[in-house]
């Protein structure tokens, strides 16, 4: 079993990835969420030649997989650390190149992006660090086009609170809080879907893990 040192070296890391220790996580964190990753991005309904925001990408080993689900596709993507900033960079220098993909840093609430810019906005895994929620919410509904939508996918709760690491400064979600922290938004809810999956977990037990993909729209 892991210290509480080495949990909180986990935790840290999940949340803002640093250094070699982070590389690596990055490298499990993408293996790990690539099934909630695409989950997401399919229920993003994407059309040809649509911008695209996704917060916290991690390395962004799925951008591939992403843009050749339609023509034309514009990927912009939004990191709090910079160490997963330059590794998205490094690993798809050719999507930079020919300009179908741009990396850019935040601050965890402001979006430094024009209003209305974007069609579909998606996040996988970060809802659970979002230290100001409604802030957050207000920034992406301004930078999505009318018509626009967004996704979070999360793990559920009740998995999450299996994880020796979550005491270390997540926040947990299930279907009710994550539908909370739209109440006083102008989103619409326009579905909700789980899907239960086997995983490695990140201290490397075998465990099911149950998530959800909620998709609200801007009107």
């Amino acid at each position: 079993m892991a210290h509480n040192k080495e949990l909180q070296e986990l935790a840290s890391q999940l949340r803002q990835p640093q250094g070699d220790n982070g590389v690596k996580v990055a490298e499990m964190m993408n293996e790990t969420n690539i099934n909630m990753t695409l989950h997401s991005i399919k229920r993003l309904d994407l059309q040809d030649g649509e911008l695209i925001l996704e917060l916290g990408h991690g390395n962004c080993g799925h951008l591939a997989q992403l843009l050749e689900q339609k023509k034309n596709l514009s990927y912009y993507g939004l990191e709090m650390s910079v160490l997963m900033q330059e590794e998205a960079q490094r690993l798809n220098s050719q999507f930079l190149d020919n300009e179908q993909a741009s990396f850019y840093l935040y601050d965890g609430v402001h979006i430094p992006f024009e209003d209305n810019f974007f069609d579909k906005v998606f996040t996988v895994n970060t809802v659970y660090f979002w230290d100001d929620p409604r802030a957050l919410l207000a920034e992406l509904y301004r930078v999505i086009k009318p018509g626009g939508v967004l996704n979070i996918t999360y793990a559920q709760g009740d998995f999450m609170k299996q994880l020796p690491f979550v005491e270390f400064g997540f926040t947990l979600y299930d279907d009710e809080k994550i539908k909370k922290i739209f109440d006083n938004t102008a989103f619409h809810p326009r579905g909700i879907e789980t899907q239960t999956e086997t995983v490695k977990s990140k201290t490397g037990e075998t465990v099911d893990r149950t998530f959800t993909t909620i998709t609200m729209k801007k009107k």
